[in-house]
């Protein structure tokens, strides 16, 4: 199996399967070093303890295999940072993007008013997966792919998108094959695309309030089946035939699912584990 594991040394074997959940703060701000608005997330064990909160976010994690897409830039072309730009210690962070000044935590800022791609109204401040040469990831079906999370919703207006499989090349489909969406009432709804053209089935697969620490891991299984665990409990959900000439590739951070004028209204989502495996 190829994995990517995204902590640097300090990770241990459980950490790079993505079985660590992490201890999350109660509160949801702290002021940071650089005057920013911080707030708790991390990736694969990096948070908490063994996480350093006055380095940028990939001080504590691996982040060769993602590239940053952020809520600015201008009309549908959004800013993207680079792996290189994100990686190291004094890597790139911003307003959107950021260690959480108090336990290391990498949080992503998505308001409802913000620069969006060509095909969507909202928001997003979220991570694309990349390969380690630079490319972008690309996978077929076939096989088993895994992104696991643990994490926190800090703040949400109405909802959010926290993790997906997106299509990749084989058509002209610019869909998600999975969203994984979290409520402002605390509810987690897994929406399955129903075809490349579009539609999608909702299934409620877990409940947690906001600000309080839940773990999800999105898979896919020998190319037709969808694997779908939140907090250690598994459903699986058949992939239509349609979707076999895609390829894909995973996203993960704050994918806002409400639009309006405020630039203060939003999704701030905060990871202490994330991890992707492909075999």
């Amino acid at each position: 199996m190829r994995i990517r594991p995204l902590l640097l040394p300090l990770a241990t074997t459980a950490a790079v399967l993505g079985t660590l959940a992490l201890a999350a703060p109660a509160s949801s701000t702290a002021p940071s070093p650089t005057g920013l608005a911080v707030h708790s997330e991390s990736v694969l064990g990096a948070a908490g303890p063994a996480a350093n909160p006055s380095v940028a976010p990939g001080g504590n994690f691996d982040l060769s295999v993602w590239e940053l897409q952020e809520p600015v830039g201008s009309p549908g072309s959004p800013t993207t940072i680079s792996s290189s730009r994100l990686q190291g210690a004094n890597g790139f962070q911003d307003a959107y993007f950021y260690t959480d000044g108090r336990d290391g935590a990498m949080t992503f800022w998505a308001p409802e008013k913000g620069v969006t791609t060509p095909n969507s109204h909202y928001a997003r401040s979220e991570l694309r997966e990349m390969n380690r040469d630079g490319s972008h990831a690309n996978w077929a079906l076939a096989g088993s792919h895994r992104l696991n999370a643990t994490l926190r919703v800090v703040s949400v207006t109405s909802n959010v998108c926290v993790g997906q499989i997106h299509l990749g090349s084989g058509g002209s489909s610019t869909k998600p094959l999975v969203e994984l969406y979290y409520r402002a009432n605390g509810d987690i709804v897994l929406g399955t695309e129903n075809s490349p053209s579009g539609g999608q089935t909702l299934h409620t697969v877990g409940h947690v309030a906001v600000g309080k620490t839940w773990s999800y891991t999105i898979g896919v299984s020998e190319g037709h089946t969808i694997d779908m665990t939140v907090n250690g409990s598994t459903t699986h959900y058949a992939i239509p035939s349609s979707f076999n000439g895609y390829r894909q590739y995973f996203k993960a951070g704050s994918y806002n699912q409400s639009s309006s004028s405020s630039t203060t209204n939003g999704a701030r989502v905060a990871f202490y584990q994330l991890g992707v495996a492909h075999s």
